[in-house]
Protein backbone atom coordinates (compact mmCIF):
# COMPACT_ATOMS: atom_id res chain seq x y z
CA UNK A 1 0.00 0.00 0.00
CA UNK A 2 1.08 3.33 -0.78
CA UNK A 3 0.93 6.97 0.33
CA UNK A 4 0.44 10.74 -1.36
CA UNK A 5 3.40 11.80 -0.12
CA UNK A 6 1.81 15.44 -1.36
CA UNK A 7 -0.69 14.99 0.92
CA UNK A 8 0.28 16.32 4.22
CA UNK A 9 -0.08 13.36 6.84
CA UNK A 10 -1.45 15.41 10.56
CA UNK A 11 0.78 15.55 13.23
CA UNK A 12 1.20 13.19 15.51
CA UNK A 13 -0.79 14.46 18.86
CA UNK A 14 0.94 13.05 22.40
CA UNK A 15 -0.94 13.53 25.83
CA UNK A 16 1.47 15.74 28.00
CA UNK A 17 1.68 14.19 30.98
CA UNK A 18 -2.03 12.56 30.22
CA UNK A 19 -4.46 14.67 29.43
CA UNK A 20 -3.88 16.94 32.16
CA UNK A 21 -5.69 19.88 30.75
CA UNK A 22 -8.95 17.80 32.24
CA UNK A 23 -7.30 15.71 35.10
CA UNK A 24 -4.39 16.02 37.69
CA UNK A 25 -1.17 15.65 35.74
CA UNK A 26 0.27 12.17 35.34
CA UNK A 27 -2.43 10.35 37.25
CA UNK A 28 -4.16 6.98 36.28
CA UNK A 29 -6.72 9.60 34.92
CA UNK A 30 -5.14 11.31 32.87
CA UNK A 31 -3.83 8.84 31.09
CA UNK A 32 -6.88 6.92 30.69
CA UNK A 33 -8.18 9.94 29.43
CA UNK A 34 -5.53 10.51 27.06
CA UNK A 35 -6.62 7.03 25.74
CA UNK A 36 -10.29 8.08 25.26
CA UNK A 37 -9.27 11.08 23.63
CA UNK A 38 -7.63 8.91 21.05
CA UNK A 39 -4.21 10.24 21.93
CA UNK A 40 -1.18 8.77 19.36
CA UNK A 41 0.66 8.85 22.30
CA UNK A 42 1.36 9.78 26.22
CA UNK A 43 4.27 11.69 27.47
CA UNK A 44 5.49 10.97 30.91
CA UNK A 45 8.30 12.29 33.43
CA UNK A 46 10.26 9.98 35.51
CA UNK A 47 12.01 10.56 38.51
CA UNK A 48 13.31 7.37 41.05
CA UNK A 49 12.67 6.81 44.53
CA UNK A 50 14.59 5.76 47.55
CA UNK A 51 13.68 2.84 47.16
CA UNK A 52 14.88 2.92 43.33
CA UNK A 53 11.03 2.51 42.08
CA UNK A 54 10.48 5.13 39.08
CA UNK A 55 7.84 7.00 39.16
CA UNK A 56 5.84 9.41 36.87
CA UNK A 57 6.28 13.17 38.59
CA UNK A 58 7.16 16.48 36.74
CA UNK A 59 8.86 17.77 39.51
CA UNK A 60 12.13 16.89 42.21
CA UNK A 61 9.66 18.05 45.18
CA UNK A 62 6.20 16.73 46.20
CA UNK A 63 5.15 20.47 46.81
CA UNK A 64 3.48 21.12 44.32
CA UNK A 65 1.05 18.43 42.81
CA UNK A 66 0.02 16.45 45.99
CA UNK A 67 -0.32 16.71 49.59
CA UNK A 68 3.33 15.57 50.57
CA UNK A 69 6.71 18.18 50.52
CA UNK A 70 10.02 17.76 49.80
CA UNK A 71 12.42 15.71 47.59
CA UNK A 72 10.53 12.40 45.68
CA UNK A 73 13.93 11.07 46.07
CA UNK A 74 13.63 10.65 50.07
CA UNK A 75 10.44 8.72 49.61
CA UNK A 76 9.87 5.31 49.22
CA UNK A 77 7.27 4.31 47.11
CA UNK A 78 5.18 3.14 49.94
CA UNK A 79 5.34 6.50 51.58
CA UNK A 80 4.44 7.77 48.10
CA UNK A 81 1.23 6.21 47.66
CA UNK A 82 0.11 7.62 51.21
CA UNK A 83 -0.37 11.00 49.85
CA UNK A 84 -2.58 12.11 47.41
CA UNK A 85 -1.41 13.53 43.96
CA UNK A 86 -5.26 14.50 42.31
CA UNK A 87 -7.56 16.48 44.76
CA UNK A 88 -5.28 19.70 44.34
CA UNK A 89 -6.56 19.96 40.56
CA UNK A 90 -9.95 20.30 42.13
CA UNK A 91 -11.54 17.79 39.21
CA UNK A 92 -13.92 14.81 40.68
CA UNK A 93 -12.24 11.50 39.32
CA UNK A 94 -14.87 9.45 37.65
CA UNK A 95 -14.96 5.95 39.56
CA UNK A 96 -13.93 4.25 36.44
CA UNK A 97 -10.82 5.78 36.32
CA UNK A 98 -9.72 4.48 39.86
CA UNK A 99 -9.58 5.76 43.59
CA UNK A 100 -7.82 8.56 44.90
CA UNK A 101 -5.09 6.03 46.42
CA UNK A 102 -4.94 5.01 42.79
CA UNK A 103 -3.68 7.85 40.92
CA UNK A 104 0.01 7.94 41.71
CA UNK A 105 1.64 6.14 39.08
CA UNK A 106 4.53 3.81 38.34
CA UNK A 107 6.47 3.20 34.83
CA UNK A 108 5.25 -0.38 34.97
CA UNK A 109 1.72 0.33 35.65
CA UNK A 110 1.70 3.12 33.09
CA UNK A 111 3.16 0.58 30.89
CA UNK A 112 -0.19 -1.64 31.87
CA UNK A 113 -2.72 1.46 30.69
CA UNK A 114 -1.21 1.69 27.44
CA UNK A 115 -1.02 -2.03 26.82
CA UNK A 116 -5.05 -1.86 27.80
CA UNK A 117 -5.61 0.16 24.81
CA UNK A 118 -6.33 -2.22 22.41
CA UNK A 119 -4.04 -0.44 19.38
CA UNK A 120 -0.78 0.88 18.69
CA UNK A 121 0.14 4.03 21.22
CA UNK A 122 3.48 5.79 21.64
CA UNK A 123 5.28 6.37 25.23
CA UNK A 124 7.00 9.51 25.42
CA UNK A 125 9.75 9.15 28.23
CA UNK A 126 11.61 12.65 29.65
CA UNK A 127 14.37 12.09 32.17
CA UNK A 128 14.47 14.41 34.48
CA UNK A 129 17.63 16.00 35.65
CA UNK A 130 18.97 17.05 37.83
CA UNK A 131 18.53 13.55 39.55
CA UNK A 132 19.75 13.09 43.24
CA UNK A 133 20.54 9.39 41.36
CA UNK A 134 22.42 10.84 38.21
CA UNK A 135 22.55 9.04 35.55
CA UNK A 136 21.64 5.41 37.24
CA UNK A 137 18.11 6.91 36.62
CA UNK A 138 18.51 5.89 33.04
CA UNK A 139 19.92 2.95 33.82
CA UNK A 140 16.91 2.00 36.13
CA UNK A 141 14.58 2.89 33.73
CA UNK A 142 16.26 0.57 30.57
CA UNK A 143 16.06 -2.24 33.21
CA UNK A 144 12.72 -1.79 34.06
CA UNK A 145 11.47 -1.72 30.64
CA UNK A 146 14.29 -4.68 29.79
CA UNK A 147 11.60 -6.59 32.97
CA UNK A 148 8.43 -5.31 30.85
CA UNK A 149 9.85 -7.00 27.22
CA UNK A 150 11.38 -4.10 26.02
CA UNK A 151 12.98 -4.29 22.52
CA UNK A 152 15.92 -2.21 22.24
CA UNK A 153 16.22 -2.37 17.81
CA UNK A 154 12.26 -1.79 17.58
CA UNK A 155 12.11 0.16 21.18
CA UNK A 156 8.86 -1.36 21.50
CA UNK A 157 6.59 -3.02 24.42
CA UNK A 158 4.08 -4.71 23.01
CA UNK A 159 1.65 -2.67 21.47
CA UNK A 160 3.56 0.45 22.79
CA UNK A 161 6.35 2.38 21.07
CA UNK A 162 8.81 3.83 23.71
CA UNK A 163 10.73 7.00 22.60
CA UNK A 164 13.27 9.06 25.23
CA UNK A 165 13.48 12.57 26.24
CA UNK A 166 15.94 14.89 28.23
CA UNK A 167 17.39 18.24 28.08
CA UNK A 168 20.19 17.05 29.62
CA UNK A 169 22.99 16.36 27.01
CA UNK A 170 24.65 13.81 30.08
CA UNK A 171 21.50 11.99 29.62
CA UNK A 172 21.49 12.04 26.15
CA UNK A 173 24.76 10.53 25.04
CA UNK A 174 24.00 7.94 28.04
CA UNK A 175 21.11 6.86 26.59
CA UNK A 176 22.61 6.12 23.02
CA UNK A 177 24.97 3.43 24.68
CA UNK A 178 21.89 1.45 25.19
CA UNK A 179 19.43 2.71 22.65
CA UNK A 180 19.37 3.41 18.71
CA UNK A 181 19.26 7.34 18.06
CA UNK A 182 16.44 7.44 15.63
CA UNK A 183 14.44 7.03 19.35
CA UNK A 184 16.41 9.64 21.13
CA UNK A 185 14.80 12.71 20.96
CA UNK A 186 17.40 15.80 22.61
CA UNK A 187 15.28 18.58 23.99
CA UNK A 188 15.43 22.22 23.70
CA UNK A 189 14.49 25.23 25.12
CA UNK A 190 14.94 29.18 23.81
CA UNK A 191 16.65 30.30 27.10
CA UNK A 192 18.09 33.48 27.41
CA UNK A 193 20.93 34.16 30.30
CA UNK A 194 18.83 37.35 31.54
CA UNK A 195 15.49 35.25 31.82
CA UNK A 196 17.20 32.60 33.69
CA UNK A 197 18.73 34.39 35.81
CA UNK A 198 15.55 36.49 36.27
CA UNK A 199 13.12 33.83 36.75
CA UNK A 200 15.40 31.92 39.54
CA UNK A 201 14.95 34.94 42.10
CA UNK A 202 18.56 34.20 42.96
CA UNK A 203 21.45 36.36 43.91
CA UNK A 204 23.46 38.12 40.90
CA UNK A 205 26.44 36.08 41.73
CA UNK A 206 24.43 32.33 42.14
CA UNK A 207 21.99 33.17 39.54
CA UNK A 208 24.57 34.38 37.06
CA UNK A 209 26.62 30.93 37.14
CA UNK A 210 23.26 28.85 37.36
CA UNK A 211 22.06 30.77 34.11
CA UNK A 212 25.95 30.29 32.76
CA UNK A 213 25.34 26.82 32.97
CA UNK A 214 21.70 26.22 31.71
CA UNK A 215 22.34 28.11 28.36
CA UNK A 216 25.70 25.85 27.83
CA UNK A 217 23.60 22.82 28.37
CA UNK A 218 20.95 24.25 25.28
CA UNK A 219 23.97 24.98 23.40
CA UNK A 220 25.01 22.01 23.76
CA UNK A 221 21.77 19.96 22.65
CA UNK A 222 21.71 22.21 19.86
CA UNK A 223 25.06 21.16 19.01
CA UNK A 224 24.12 17.39 19.43
CA UNK A 225 20.81 18.27 17.00
CA UNK A 226 23.44 20.40 14.63
CA UNK A 227 25.12 17.26 14.23
CA UNK A 228 22.45 14.73 13.72
CA UNK A 229 23.62 12.45 16.78
CA UNK A 230 20.03 11.51 17.31
CA UNK A 231 17.07 11.58 15.58
CA UNK A 232 14.40 13.30 17.00
CA UNK A 233 14.85 17.13 18.15
CA UNK A 234 12.07 18.55 20.79
CA UNK A 235 12.01 22.02 20.61
CA UNK A 236 9.09 24.54 22.85
CA UNK A 237 6.71 26.06 20.46
CA UNK A 238 8.13 29.47 21.70
CA UNK A 239 11.75 28.31 20.20
CA UNK A 240 9.71 27.16 16.95
CA UNK A 241 7.98 30.52 16.88
CA UNK A 242 11.70 32.44 17.52
CA UNK A 243 13.92 30.08 15.50
CA UNK A 244 12.07 29.66 12.30
CA UNK A 245 15.81 29.34 10.62
CA UNK A 246 17.03 26.71 12.79
CA UNK A 247 13.55 24.71 13.03
CA UNK A 248 13.88 24.49 9.01
CA UNK A 249 17.64 24.01 9.20
CA UNK A 250 16.98 21.09 11.31
CA UNK A 251 13.34 19.50 9.69
CA UNK A 252 15.34 19.73 6.05
CA UNK A 253 18.35 17.63 7.97
CA UNK A 254 16.14 14.85 8.67
CA UNK A 255 15.05 15.15 12.55
CA UNK A 256 11.99 14.32 13.34
CA UNK A 257 10.29 17.09 15.30
CA UNK A 258 8.52 16.64 18.42
CA UNK A 259 6.89 19.88 19.43
CA UNK A 260 5.74 20.91 23.04
CA UNK A 261 3.22 22.25 24.49
CA UNK A 262 1.16 23.21 21.75
CA UNK A 263 -2.53 24.20 23.29
CA UNK A 264 -3.42 27.04 21.47
CA UNK A 265 -5.95 26.74 17.93
CA UNK A 266 -2.91 29.04 16.69
CA UNK A 267 0.18 27.29 17.41
CA UNK A 268 -1.40 23.64 16.15
CA UNK A 269 -2.11 25.31 12.68
CA UNK A 270 1.91 26.67 13.06
CA UNK A 271 2.78 22.98 13.40
CA UNK A 272 0.96 21.69 10.85
CA UNK A 273 2.01 24.57 8.16
CA UNK A 274 5.52 23.63 9.14
CA UNK A 275 5.17 19.81 8.61
CA UNK A 276 5.70 19.46 12.83
CA UNK A 277 5.21 15.48 12.58
CA UNK A 278 4.14 15.43 16.38
CA UNK A 279 2.64 17.87 18.92
CA UNK A 280 2.30 17.50 22.68
CA UNK A 281 -0.31 18.75 24.25
CA UNK A 282 -2.53 19.09 27.41
CA UNK A 283 -6.05 18.81 25.59
CA UNK A 284 -5.07 16.17 22.99
CA UNK A 285 -8.67 15.41 22.37
CA UNK A 286 -9.35 19.28 21.67
CA UNK A 287 -6.08 19.62 19.29
CA UNK A 288 -7.41 16.01 17.54
CA UNK A 289 -11.03 17.53 16.54
CA UNK A 290 -8.92 20.61 14.88
CA UNK A 291 -6.67 18.60 13.30
CA UNK A 292 -9.13 16.65 11.94
CA UNK A 293 -11.36 19.40 10.75
CA UNK A 294 -8.76 20.85 9.35
CA UNK A 295 -7.70 17.34 6.75
CA UNK A 296 -11.66 17.75 5.92
CA UNK A 297 -11.86 20.96 4.91
CA UNK A 298 -8.64 20.39 2.83
CA UNK A 299 -10.54 17.23 0.98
Amino acid sequence: MTTDESVPQRPLVFAHRGSSGAYAEHTRAAYLQALADGADGVECDVHLTRDQHVVLLHDANLDRTSDGTGPVAERTLRELHQLDFSSWKGVRIPEAYGARSEQLLTLPELLDILRGAGRPVQLAIELKHPSAYQLKLEDRVLEVLRSEGWDPQSSTVDNVAVTFMSFSPDSVRHLLRSVPPQYICQLVDDLTIHEIRGGLGLGPITGSAVANLMKATQLEGERILDDREVGMAGPGIEYVRERPATVRRWLDSGRRFRVWTVDSPEDVALCQELGIHEITTNVPGRVLDQLHAASTQGK
